[in-house]
């Protein structure tokens, strides 16, 4: 699940920034910042950040462990509800830009940053379950929860 939402979150960061390029006002070099550049920070220091913190990376990793056992993240029900979420806050940058665009000029400099950090938090999310599922003393609880009658891996039919 965690690379079908980095995956999608990506694809709609880039649609928006498109987006945007294409409306908004100002020289391809300010838009490259704004869009790209000044982005990728918050990007990367929410990829890196949990991955080289070990108290961040025993949270996030609890987090997903949990949605495991819970089984959250897998079936197509969970995945589409994350998708649903990446889309209506892409919504809110497409929103800001065309506000933008159309009244003040204003570039909406907050959204892009704001969600180029969700989406390196997501990647940070499907590197860490990566490490989950290589995990010698998880992978058996994995695997078996997978096929508990009932589960959502499996479906409520069995």
């Amino acid at each position: 699940m965690q690379d079908t939402a980095f995956a999608a979150g990506a694809l709609i960061y880039a649609a928006a920034a498109a987006h945007a390029w294409r409306e908004l006002p100002g020289a391809a070099i300010f838009k490259l910042k704004w869009t790209l550049l000044y982005p990728s920070l918050y990007f990367l220091a929410t990829l890196i950040a949990p991955l080289a913190t070990p108290p961040l990376r025993r949270i996030l990793r609890a987090h997903i462990w949990i949605s495991f056992r819970t089984g959250f993240g897998q079936s197509v029900i969970s995945v589409l509800a994350v998708v649903l979420v990446l889309a209506t806050a892409a919504g809110f940058i497409y929103a800001d830009t065309a506000s933008a665009a159309a009244h003040s000029g204003r570039f909406p400099e907050s959204a892009f940053s704001a969600y180029a950090a969700g989406v390196g938090i997501l990647l940070a999310q499907a590197l860490l379950v990566r490490q989950i599922e290589r995990d010698p003393t998880l992978r058996p609880m994995i695997e078996g929860a997978a096929t508990l009658p009932g589960s959502p891996a499996r479906g409520r039919g069995d």
